[in-house]
């Protein structure tokens, strides 16, 4: 594995499209069929979907808390092994994208909306219905914050993270296709071109777009509410389609732009909008309360870190982590595919421990600071007898954040950067999607034709309006989330194949080293031994 496998069957133009046909038609044509029949029978398929996701929490719920600590562990030991010192691309390779802007764009695609709709509902949640405290107390606001950290911390960002190092590692220093079949390579060979191959990527793209699709959908009935709710608009499904159909036209020019003038630059803006929000928060609200929560929030999650983390009910008989921390593993496992993709695409030329520690430590940590100003935040003022937020989160999540911010001042000010925050955070979603179902069906090219993008850009877009019209958005949603398990299975494999071929690159490497080493021993040696004849042959030397 040490040498570069660069194929050159390159998969020929089909109807002028440069893809890879199976992938592409195939993927096509069941997004087309599943749609049909969400909206023909969308209470079935809820329903169904449901009981399928029901019947994989109670009967594989640990599998999924087991697996999502074998993925954080093993990139951990990644990170501090051997390994850690490796360059994704070669030992010559250097970052493409400055730090910063690297830090933008993985936080973009990989946290940026689920946190603005999620930071301040799940805290209150948690804190009116807690696993094991005594609602509504000190005890289980601490206990909500744990949980909270716990779904969007280290754990989430630790499959991202083997996703993500898995792709950028065969693609990048062993020239393999930007696809998730490759990092099958060390176990299937050439098979991975084959038909085993196109149903992993296939399998790849129908979780990626049905993600994408129903947050986009779901997302905007938030900016929907949040429009009504600031400026009195309505709220109904023309302004939803319109904000999908605005959103869309905008991912679709940035993702024409390519990443480093598009998904880039919309990325660093949408990070410095949330942080000029954070900052606003921070200074206008409680400073010193959520300075004090964010050291005992995390000094907290830490202690009980191996506690939660393993925690499966297996006492108490009840189904709460059904519903949450299940439901967030099968979720983050599902969107894997897409955001390791695109964390894979952007970071050529770091180092193994460099990438696995950024990807999992400043990610992790602004999140639980941005959890913490708002949802913190938002405990205290119930806990002061302030239960709006708590009203509005219990009536529509939607709206959770724009009640919060009436508490502030310049509340118009904030509740409109908020607005934009969440558009921008779609965008970035869907265009740096769209790059991504571009990769799995053009057979791994990083930079497909324009027309592919748009196509794709486009038709994440159509699929979302459809479903907002006709329902199903939800029923898609647990579709997609079910995905999660076969998935599992399949990130297993990728530890495996990812270790089996680092352990093969360094062998290689020692036994290159090794080989030079006594190359230049034999080559001073030789050199010792013509001066010695030399001074023989020579007398006055």
């Amino acid at each position: 594995m040490a040498k570069k496998i660069i194929r050159s069957d390159e998969k020929k133009s089909i109807m002028g499209l440069d893809v890879n046909g199976p992938v592409f038609f195939t993927s096509s044509i069941i997004i087309i069929i599943s749609i049909t029949l969400t909206l023909i029978f969308r209470e079935q398929a809820e329903s169904y979907f449901n009981e399928i996701q029901n019947f994989i929490s109670n009967t594989v719920g640990w599998f999924f808390v087991l697996c999502v600590n074998i993925f954080l562990i093993f990139v951990i030991y990644l990170a501090f092994s051997k390994y850690g010192e490796i360059r994704i691309g070669g030992k010559d390779a250097r970052p493409e994208f400055k730090t910063l802007s690297w830090f933008a764009m993985l936080f973009s695609a990989g946290m940026g909306i689920g946190l603005l709709f999620w930071s301040i509902a799940e805290p209150v949640t948690h804190f009116m219905n807690p696993p094991l405290a005594e609602e509504g107390t000190p005890l289980a606001a601490q206990e909500a914050m744990n949980f909270t950290f716990l779904h969007w911390g280290f754990h989430a960002w630790g499959v991202y993270a083997l996703v993500g190092l898995s792709l950028a590692y065969f693609t990048y220093s062993h020239g393999l296709p930007l696809t998730i079949r490759s990092v099958f390579y060390p176990l299937m060979g050439d098979k991975i071109y084959g038909k085993w191959g196109d149903l992993i990527d296939i399998f790849a793209v129908l979780a990626t777009l049905f993600g994408l699709a129903t947050s986009l959908g779901l997302g905007v009935q938030q900016i929907a509410a949040g429009l009504a709710h600031v400026f009195g608009l309505s709220s109904g499904i023309v302004t939803q389609v319109a904000l999908i159909a605005g959103i869309t036209l905008v991912a679709t020019a940035s993702v024409v732009l390519g990443v480093d003038k598009g998904v880039k630059f919309l990325s660093e803006w949408n990070m410095r909008i949330a942080v000029l929000l954070l900052v606003l928060v921070v200074l206008l609200g409680p400073t010193i309360f959520i300075l004090q929560s964010f050291v005992q929030n995390t000094g907290n999650y830490f202690y009980s870190f191996l506690q939660i983390s393993t925690w499966t009910e297996s006492y108490t008989g009840n189904n709460w982590q059904n519903a949450w921390t299940v439901f967030y593993w099968g979720w983050w496992i599902a969107w894997s595919p897409f955001v390791g993709m695109f964390i894979a695409r952007i970071s050529k030329g770091r180092s193994i421990k460099e990438f696995i520690l950024g990807v999992l430590i400043v990610p992790s940590l602004i999140t639980f600071f941005w959890i913490t100003a708002f949802g913190s935040t938002s405990i205290q003022q119930a806990l002061v007898g302030n239960e709006a937020v708590l009203d509005a989160v219990d009536d529509n999540i939607a709206t959770a954040l724009f009640v919060f911010l009436e508490d502030y001042p310049f509340a118009v000010v904030l509740n409109v950067i908020g607005v934009i925050l969440i558009g921008g955070f779609f965008v970035t979603s869907s265009d740096s999607g769209s790059l991504v179902v571009d990769s799995l069906t053009s057979g791994g090219k990083i930079d497909a034709p324009v027309g592919q993008r748009i196509f794709w850009a486009v038709a994440e877009g159509t699929v979302a309006a459809v479903l907002l019209i006709g329902g199903g958005l939800q029923a898609l949603q647990t579709a997609s989330i079910a995905t999660g398990l076969p998935f599992a299975f399949i990130l297993l494999f990728m530890c495996y194949s990812l270790y089996t071929a680092l352990q093969d690159e360094h062998r290689q490497s020692e036994e290159r080293k090794t080989q030079k080493e006594w190359e230049s021993y034999e080559e001073r040696l030789a050199d010792i031994i013509k001066k010695r004849g030399s001074a023989k042959s020579n007398p006055n030397l």
